[in-house]
C-alpha cells in the first residue's frame, strides 16, 4: 500500500493525447475509489463490504469483437482467423482519436500504474485510464502494484485506453459493431470501447503477453492457475471458465501462485496478475470458503443481485448471468506466494467439465497425449448456460485460450512438450463433469472428490496403483484411487446402460477427431495418433 500521494505524470499524459481539463484521479487507493463509485451512484456496498456493479449491456467478453492492428509488426507472426481479427491501420487511428475525444470530454477520469509479470525481468509497465472508477479499482486488483520507488520512476511501456460510454460508428471505424477492443502493437495501445465489462482490460494484456513472452523470452505464457505444495512442488491447472480452476487451485493445504495467467521459463513459473477474478455463481462458503471470504471490503462484485429488501447477495440467482464475478487482490486470500513465483512444476492438470459424461474423472496422460488434449482444450456447455443450448455441446478453445492466444497453437503447443519432456512433468487430465448419463441424467462429479483425485496425484499416491486404458480415449484410469469409490474411476461402470454410454463416448470421440483435422498437418504423427479412436 502507498504512504504517500504521488505527482501525476502530466507530460506523459499529454503525450498520451489527453488534454487533462477535466478532474484527474491519479493512483487513488481502493477506499477511494469505491466512495467515488458511490458517490457517482454507480454501485451499492455488500452485507460485507463489497462493492457490487452492474456492467450493462455486456457481462461477459465480446471475442468476436476483438481486433490487432494488421501492420508490418503483425501482418506475418499473428495466427489470423478464428478470434484474431485484422484491423488496418487507418481504422486504428479513427478509433484512437475517437477514444482520446470522448475521454477528453469527461468530467473525470481516473488513471493508474501498475504492471504485469511477477518476475522483475519480464515486468511489464502498463497505464490504465478509465471514466469509471469502478474499472480503476478492477485494474488495481488485477494488475501488480507498484512499490514507491518502482512508481517514482515509472514510464509505461503499453497503455490502456478504456471508454465504455463510447458508442463507435462501425462504418467509420472498421468495426463489426458499436463496441470493440484494438491492440496495436506498434503503437503499444489497448483501446477498449462500448464496454463496461471489466475483463476485457484483464484479457487484453494476457493477450499481449502472449506474443510478447514467447517471441522476444522464450517464455510459454499459460492461461492456467498455480498452487506450491509443502514440499515445494508446484503444480499448473490448465482449464476454461467454469471447469474448476480457480476453485480446485484455491487449496487450503497448498499456497496459491495465481489463479489464471502465468508464464514458464527454463527455472521458474511466475504469475502474471496481481489478483483473482473469480466466478461467484453458486458461491459457497462451504464449497469455496477461499473465494467467499475474499468478498469483503474494496472487493468488486459484478452483476450479482440482492435477497430482495437487504443488501446479502444471492449468488445463486443467474437472471443478470451465468458469468457472475468478483475481483479482489491476491493478498485477499490467506494462504499464498507472496512473490507469486514457483519452481518447474511436477504436475500438470487438464481440467474439462464433459457434461456427456464419459471422461474418466482423472487419467494419466502420455507426452504425445499431453500435447493433443492441450490443442484440443476440450470442455462442454450444459444447457441453460447459453441462449440456445439445450443439450450438451462440446467447446474447443486451443491451448485452453484460443481467444487469447495471437500466435499458432502450435507455437504454444511445442514449448509444453519441450518442458515435459525436459522436466519430466506428470500430467493429467480431471473431468469435472457428469458421471452416471450426460446432463441432465446423470449427476455432477463431487468437488470432494476431485480434490482427492488431485490430492492422490500430487502425493504420489496414483503412482502406487494399477491402470487400465480407456478403450476409446486412450487415457490411462487407475484402478484405484483413495477417497473415491472405485467404481466411479471408470465412467462406463457408472451408467445403467452400457450401450447408451457407448454411443455417447463415441459421439464425443468423433467431435474430438474432426475438431483435430485443422491442427493434423502441424504435430507429428504420434500426437494426432495419441487422440481418441472413431
Amino acid at each position: 500500500m502507498l504512504t504517500k500521494p504521488f505527482e501525476m505524470p502530466v507530460q506523459q499524459l499529454k503525450a498520451a493525447g489527453l488534454n487533462l481539463t477535466n478532474r484527474v484521479h491519479y493512483q487513488l487507493t481502493p477506499e477511494e475509489l469505491v466512495e467515488d463509485t458511490l458517490r457517482n451512484n454507480q454501485g451499492r456496498l455488500s452485507d460485507t463490504g463489497a462493492l457490487v456493479i452492474n456492467t450493462g449491456k455486456f457481462t461477459g467478453r465480446s471475442p468476436r469483437d476483438k481486433f490487432i492492428v494488421k501492420d508490418e509488426l503483425t501482418a506475418t507472426s499473428v495466427d489470423w482467423g478464428n478470434f484474431n481479427n485484422p484491423l488496418e491501420e487507418h481504422f486504428f487511428e479513427r478509433i484512437l482519436e475517437d477514444v482520446r475525444s470522448h475521454l477528453n470530454g469527461r468530467p473525470e477520469l481516473w488513471i493508474r500504474d501498475a504492471y504485469a509479470c511477477a518476475a522483475p525481468e519480464y515486468r511489464l509497465n502498463i497505464r490504465v485510464i478509465n471514466e469509471l472508477p469502478s474499472m480503476n479499482l478492477f485494474s488495481h486488483h488485477l494488475f501488480l502494484r507498484p512499490s514507491e520507488e518502482i512508481l517514482e520512476q515509472f514510464e509505461p511501456d503499453w497503455h490502456i485506453l478504456s471508454a465504455p460510454g463510447l458508442e463507435l460508428d462501425p462504418e467509420r471505424c472498421g468495426t463489426r459493431q458499436g463496441n470493440a477492443t484494438v491492440v496495436s502493437f506498434k503503437h503499444r495501445m489497448i483501446l477498449i470501447a462500448g464496454s463496461a465489462y471489466t475483463g476485457e482490460i484483464k484479457k487484453s494484456v494476457f493477450s499481449i503477453l502472449n506474443y510478447l513472452l514467447p517471441q522476444a523470452k522464450e517464455v510459454l505464457s499459460m492461461h492456467c492457475s498455480a498452487n506450491l505444495g509443502p514440499t515445494g512442488d508446484t503444480a499448473l491447472f490448465f482449464g476454461l471458465s467454469g471447469t474448476g480452476k480457480t476453485t480446485l487451485s484455491t487449496d487450503p493445504c497448498r499456497k496459491l501462485i495465481g489463479d489464471d495467467e502465468h508464464g514458464w521459463d527454463n527455472e521458474k513459473v511466475f504469475n502474471f496478475e496481481g489478483g483473482c477474478y473469480a466466478k461467484c455463481i453458486n458461491l459457497s462458503e462451504e464449497k469455496e470458503p477461499e473465494i467467499f471470504h475474499a468478498i469483503r471490503p474494496h472487493a468488486l462484485v459484478e452483476n450479482v443481485t440482492f435477497y430482495p429488501g437487504t443488501n446479502r447477495i444471492n449468488f445463486d440467482d443467474a437472471s443478470l448471468t451465468e458469468n457472475t464475478r468478483v475481483a479482489y487482490p491476491i493478498h485477499f486470500v490467506e494462504n499464498i506466494v507472496p512473490d507469486e513465483t514457483g519452481g518447474v512444476p511436477k504436475n500438470i492438470f487438464f481440467l474439462t467439465c464433459d457434461a456427456y459424461g464419459v471422461l474418466p474423472p482423472i487419467s494419466r496422460l502420455t507426452r504425445e497425449q499431453a500435447l493433443y488434449y492441450f490443442i484440443s482444450g476440450y470442455t462442454a456447455k450444459v444447457a441453460g448456460t447459453e441462449a440456445g443450448v439445450t443439450e450438451p455441446k462440446a467447446t474447443f478453445s486451443a491451448c485452453f485460450g484460443a481467444p487469447f492466444i495471437p500466435l499458432h497453437p502450435g507455437r504454444y503447443a511445442a514449448m509444453l512438450g519441450d518442458r515435459i519432456a525436459t522436466h519430466g512433468v506428470k500430467v493429467w487430465m480431471v473431468n469435472t463433469g457428469w458421471t452416471g448419463g450426460a446432463y441432465g441424467t446423470g449427476s455432477r462429479i463431487k468437488l470432494s472428490y476431485s480434490r482427492a483425485m488431485i490430492q492422490a496425484a500430487l502425493n504420489g499416491h496414483l503412482d502406487e496403483v494399477e491402470y487400465h486404458k480407456d478403450p476409446v480415449f486412450g487415457l490411462m484410469v487407475p484402478d484405484h484411487c483413495p477417497g473415491v469409490d472405485s467404481k466411479l474411476l471408470t465412467p462406463r461402470n457408472t451408467w445403467e446402460n452400457g450401450a447408451a454410454y457407448d454411443q455417447q463416448a463415441g459421439e464425443l470421440a468423433g467431435q474430438f477427431i474432426r475438431n483435430f483435422e485443422i491442427y493434423s498437418g502441424m504435430v507429428a504423427p504420434a500426437v494426432k495418433a495419441a487422440g481418441p479412436s472413431a
